[in-house]
């Protein structure tokens, strides 16, 4: 068991590196666009890959996920990817046609309807790669998955800054590179192209598809989840609480990369398993195992991140004082990153049982709350609300999830140390709130690394690990070591 798990955790790492060089390729654009955009052309821009984010979601229509539950079915490989492609291409053909009453629809103007064509163009060459990149992820070929979203990524940097900062072509510099970009990922993945001319299983597309769709009302809610406060916040608050909001939701990225990564691995980790019986005690245990890592996480960046975004280069912090009046809000949005990947746990029955029409109507709960939420307080209570909205949000769509598939396939998650690892970690962070309101004459940074030291043998003795566990994986981890070194 232990060698699956370091398996799963391996191929986690993988998946990351790409994950983490695209979250980093926002961090590096960001002051770049300042720089070069005027803020009402960086604002269009935000507009167009908000909805491209959205449609992103219509043009899969999750059969990425459907995909990788048949894949073992002769002609699943061809009839996906067929399916998306052709989808795909009539969509964006559409899109353009209509694309003076799309732009002036989405409030960018109708003068602006090139950028729609633009993002119609983006939005098939995404699509294209859908399929391969599902199909990389279940065959485990990790390294060319990274490759690909690798090269694209850094591509992409490079034509932003060439086109924006030397040929000087404003926002449609922005969709160019982004185009290009994308049809390198389509160009690396090219060999796929040949399954178009295979013949389509319609019976098993139809299959497939049953399988898949509930997926998309799903996508499209947890987006909101995602994404519908800022707007919410600028509408009933103000610019610089959304501002400010918006600076610190993204200092959560760390929580944020590390369940896209276990996410990327984990769903062909359950495929791969799902005809065995066995299975359950092995996702029960990676369950324990992603709550005490995911934890150890929110801890430490719950009470270390002042000191890192405080930290001075040439004389100015990381992140500029102004924003910091939103920090309390960090820990916050960590745990709803956190709830949300237990709920990628919790989607294994729905993998095994093939009954996705939970996944839907937990969605949609947390999007009807998240909106709901966010209208009531946010006028009252600005961007606390927002962040609060979140963390309400996942958890409801967590649980709401677990509840109605708790008979499809069993799994006994111990909840017992579920939640006394959610409690350790809970009290180690207000142990340090109580000393840093009282201004003690402790070292607060001394008091936080004792806290996080002291985490684990805590969990341990709170009965969540067992000593035959900590001697598997100690055992385990020297003869890998061993035999590499």
């Amino acid at each position: 068991m232990s060698g699956e798990i370091f398996k799963l955790g391996k191929e986690s790492l993988i998946y990351g590196l790409s994950t983490v060089l695209a979250r980093l390729l926002n961090f590096v654009l960001m002051p770049f666009y300042t720089h070069y955009l005027l803020p009402s052309e960086y604002g269009i821009i935000a507009a167009v890959f908000s909805y491209i984010a959205f449609f992103n979601i219509i043009y899969g229509y999750g059969l990425n996920q459907g995909y990788m539950r048949y894949y073992r079915r002769e002609k699943s490989l061809a009839s996906s990817f067929a399916a998306v492609f052709y989808t795909s291409l009539l969509l964006s053909i559409l899109i353009a046609f209509f694309s003076p009453s799309l732009a002036k629809l989405s409030g960018i103007g109708e003068y602006n309807n090139k950028l729609i064509i633009y993002a119609s163009i983006i939005l098939a060459l995404d699509a294209f790669t859908l399929i391969p990149f599902a199909d990389l992820r279940i065959y485990h070929k990790a390294k060319r998955f990274v490759f690909v979203r690798t090269v694209s990524i850094v591509i992409n940097v490079i034509l932003n800054i060439i086109f924006l900062a030397y040929l000087r072509m404003g926002v449609e510099g922005v969709f160019w590179a982004n185009i290009i970009s994308s049809a390198v990922s389509v160009f690396l993945l090219g060999s796929y192209f040949k399954y178009l001319f295979e013949k389509i299983d319609f019976k098993l597309l139809k299959e497939i598809s049953s399988y898949s769709l509930p997926f998309l009302p799903a996508g499209l809610s947890i987006m909101v989840v995602q994404v519908i406060d800022r707007p919410i916040l600028l509408k009933l608050a103000d610019p610089s609480s959304a501002g400010i909001y918006q600076a610190n939701y993204r200092l959560a990225i760390i929580m944020s990369m590390l369940v896209t990564m276990f996410d990327q691995a984990w769903r062909p980790f359950v495929i791969e398993r799902s005809e065995n019986p066995s299975s359950s005690s092995l996702f029960s245990k990676v369950f324990t195992y992603f709550t005490f890592l995911s934890l150890s996480v929110w801890l430490f960046f719950s009470l270390f991140m002042e000191d890192i975004v405080s930290f001075e280069i040439y004389g100015k912090p990381i992140v500029a004082y102004a924003y910091h009046s939103g920090l309390f809000i960090v820990p916050i949005i960590m745990g709803a990153y956190f709830f949300n990947g237990i709920y990628i746990n919790f989607l294994a029955p729905v993998i095994i049982s093939k009954k996705t029409k939970p996944v839907m109507f937990a969605a949609i709960a947390g999007a009807a709350a998240n909106l709901a939420l966010n209208f009531a307080f946010i006028p009252s209570y600005g961007i606390k609300a927002a962040a609060w909205s979140a963390l309400i949000s996942y958890l409801l769509m967590t649980f709401s999830l677990r509840f109605l598939t708790r008979k499809d396939y069993e799994i006994n998650y111990d909840y017992m140390k579920f939640f006394a690892m959610i409690f350790i970690a809970l009290l180690s962070y207000f142990i340090y709130l109580y000393f840093y309101q009282k201004a003690a004459s402790c070292s607060l940074p001394a008091l936080k690394a004792l806290l996080i030291v002291l985490y684990p043998p805590l969990c341990y003795a709170a009965g969540c690990f067992s000593k035959e566990e900590i001697k598997s994986f100690s055992s385990f981890l020297r003869d890998r070591f061993s035999r590499k070194y």
